[in-house]
């Protein structure tokens, strides 16, 4: 019987990253944490997610240090690999002479899930330094002592930089008991480049479980007529830093021309379609203050609010509204819900789209690092003509209208396939729970 399950992977970020930053990822977390008490009712679970103490109360999991999965002082990797050594040491002679906070954690535990997303890969490293390899260290540690390990919900990679860690990265998913990617196309590239994957499952994201149905704000939304208004087409837009021919993600004070490819495309859509488009952030910030969460706006709203103003500026296109509140996950997909037409440049954006039943154009990463996650979920709901590429000359252009002409059929086809594609995010538990 599970007891006793510890939590970890690259999404142990700062307080409240995970439910208050992008909301894609708590459409991924709350399902996440709710399917796997759900498989193991019975069971305790720590976490090195650093989980607020709202949802920690809520949901009965305990929050572990950060530190105990990963740190930016300089020492931290020599720490890891130390422990690391300690492990092996066990592995091979079953003596424990010397231990650690995270070791403890790792004995008393009867399953150890790391989540990762796409960050179990090269991606880690844009976090910290060394993030990946200490990331996989930790894996190896939990394998070491003989404990169920499962890497879950996944997309891994991609894996360029460094030969030894991706030798290493082979040995710990080898290694795995099990292991659930959330799309096809991780599985694909995982084998291209070597890696045991007969332990390995496709299944779908969690994300698409995600429930706004019990906690729409009504008021938020009513009180925009256009947004609720049945005589007219509605199309969303999202955009973010990773859509742009230049990086880096977070790069400020953007020059003009650089908005130009999603500038031409929402004139375009004005000037040849009847349609009300509605510019959204699908990202928010937040700052603490009296140990309270405070709401603020994320990044991608002031990305949302410079297209505002170029195309005000421009004075061509006609009927583009940037929808201006701070909105939360369930308000944010009830928004989503309403548009009949969806462009978006985040990809959990474009699956609060897709699960819904609306045909979604997704704007693929226009630098570096280029992400195989977004092919992949598009290759999950079989929408991989509608996956356009910013820096190809007129592509958000074509793709839009080949999604315009497809809407009904698209609107069809996921009304009579999300049942399946729910169904295979509910595997993930189940396959789990075989285990």
């Amino acid at each position: 019987m599970i007891k006793n399950i510890l939590l970890i992977g690259q999404c142990s970020l700062h307080l409240g990253r995970l439910e208050y930053g992008n909301i894609g990822n708590y459409y991924i977390i709350e399902p996440l944490i709710k399917n796997i008490q759900k498989t193991f009712p019975k069971a305790k679970i720590k976490t090195t997610f650093q989980l607020t103490d709202t949802l920690c109360k809520k949901t009965g999991i305990i929050r572990l240090p950060l530190n105990l999965y990963y740190s930016w002082e300089k020492t931290y990797l020599e720490k890891a690999k130390n422990e690391l050594i300690i492990a092996e040491k066990y592995y091979k002679t079953g003596e424990l002479k010397k231990n650690t906070l995270y070791i403890q954690e790792v004995i008393k535990s009867d399953l150890v899930i790391d989540f990762s997303g796409d960050m179990w890969s090269d991606n880690a490293d844009l976090v910290g330094e060394n993030r990946f390899l200490i990331g996989l260290i930790k894996d190896r540690i939990a394998q070491y002592f003989g404990k169920k390990t499962v890497l879950l919900a996944g997309s891994p990679g991609p894996f360029a930089k460094n030969k030894s860690i991706i030798k290493f990265a082979k040995e710990v998913y080898k290694n795995f008991d099990l292991v659930t990617n959330r799309e096809p196309v991780s599985t694909e590239l995982l084998k291209k480049q070597g890696f045991d994957v007969s332990k390995t499952k496709n299944t779908a994201c969690p994300s698409v479980l995600f429930d706004n149905k019990n906690k729409i704000k009504k008021k938020l939304i009513k009180k925009n007529k256009k947004l609720n208004s049945k005589k007219i087409i509605k199309i969303g837009f999202i955009l973010s830093g990773w859509n742009f021919t230049k990086g880096p993600f977070n790069k400020e004070n953007r020059s003009n021309d650089e908005y130009q490819p999603f500038i031409d495309l929402l004139e375009y859509i004005s000037l040849n379609y009847r349609a009300y488009i509605f510019l959204m952030s699908h990202s928010n910030g937040f700052k603490i203050t009296s140990n309270k969460i405070v709401l603020t706006h994320g990044r991608d709203y002031y990305i949302i609010k410079k297209v505002e103003e170029i195309i005000k500026k421009r004075k061509i296109a006609k009927n583009i509204y940037s929808l201006n509140d701070i909105y939360d996950p369930w308000t944010t997909k009830a928004i989503i819900s309403r548009f009949d037409l969806l462009i978006s440049g985040r990809i959990h954006g474009a699956m609060a789209g897709l699960s819904q039943g609306i045909p979604t154009l997704i704007i693929d990463y226009g630098h570096e690092s280029k992400a195989h996650k977004l092919k992949g979920f598009a290759k999950l709901f079989s929408v991989e003509k509608y996956l356009a590429d910013p820096v190809k000359n007129n592509e958000l252009l074509i793709k839009f209208d080949r999604l315009w002409k497809d809407r009904k059929i698209i609107k069809k086809y996921l009304k009579n396939n999300i049942k399946k594609i729910k169904n295979l995010a509910v595997d993930n538990f189940q396959y789990l729970k075989n285990l």
